[in-house]
């Protein structure tokens, strides 16, 4: 196949499509001289490939594209999301089981928190799936110190500015008070870093427990703590608003398909699963 420049990618989108990392992170290895190409030791990310390229990171071919697939984790509280953690504790990824391929996830969840984490062998499909731009909703069960007032909920509502920091709105709705404590469900489509730990503490309440129960059309649901389980094509295609097509074959690989992340305006994206409670007491019950 003649290279063109429809041909070609970033060497960076290359390698997070190989799902070997984040764009983001291509590029620093990039910077850190972790990717040859044809032999080549590569100083910028300014840098296009073709299918017709050999690509080494870290000493190792480049693994082929692979078609896009995705899980449903639950995190339990106590681990990093994280392939590295400078202070050698325990990560997401040292205890997902030995037969899963390399994956990374699709944002963060901090090591206090807990519930649905989504991941991915996909760099590229992570980095679409984390933009607020997609419009997917985030879900939570929140537990906090104290009593919200109905007027701490519209001033979320609002979007609050904190530090120089601006946080779109927050959807937050007590549903219950017991003693000391309150749990609200709290709903949001960005993930800026400890987003609803920092907005809570500005308005005087300590976050004590912080579950995720959706992200988007997926559910936490009865997913067991610690458990994975694989999202099925259809429900990628069909309730996700993701599509498998076909790329154009390269002279030395088998026709390959792949998804890539439809368009979601004018269009509610289904629900995947059966709807069950996400209660704290049930089993289904970027930083936050």
């Amino acid at each position: 196949m003649t290279d063109t420049p429809e041909n070609k990618e970033r060497i960076a989108k290359r390698m997070a499509r190989a799902g070997l990392c984040s764009r983001r992170d291509a590029e620093r290895w990039i910077a850190d001289g972790r990717v040859e190409v044809n032999g080549e030791k590569l100083e910028s990310p300014a840098f296009t490939v073709s299918a017709a390229d050999h690509i080494v990171v870290d000493g190792k071919p480049l693994p082929k594209k692979e078609r896009s697939r995705l899980w449903r984790y639950h995190k339990p509280v106590g681990l990093v999301t994280s392939h590295r953690d400078e202070k050698g504790r325990d990560t997401v990824f040292d205890k997902l089981p030995e037969d899963m391929p390399r994956v990374i996830s699709v944002g963060r969840l901090d090591i206090n928190s807990e519930g649905l984490l989504l991941l991915t062998n996909d760099g590229e499909l992570a980095r679409r799936l984390e933009l607020p731009a997609t419009g997917w909703k985030r879900k939570y069960r929140v537990r906090v110190h104290g009593h919200p007032r109905e007027s701490d909920m519209a001033k979320l509502s609002k979007g609050l500015t904190i530090e120089g920091v601006k946080y779109g709105s927050i959807e937050a709705v007590v549903d219950s008070t017991k003693g000391a404590n309150s749990w609200l469900t709290v709903s949001l489509r960005e993930g800026k870093n400890r987003e609803i730990r920092k907005v809570m503490e500005h308005l005087g309440y300590t976050v004590s427990r912080l579950i995720r129960i959706s992200y988007g059309p997926l559910q936490l649901g009865e997913l067991e703590s610690g458990a994975v389980d694989e999202v099925k094509s259809k429900i990628l295609r069909d309730q996700m608003g993701v599509e498998k097509f076909e790329e154009e074959p390269d002279a030395e690989q088998p026709r390959r398909g792949r998804l890539s992340l439809k368009s979601k305006q004018g269009k509610r994206p289904g629900k995947a699963g059966r709807q069950t409670s996400n209660r704290p007491g049930n089993r289904s019950s970027r930083n936050f």
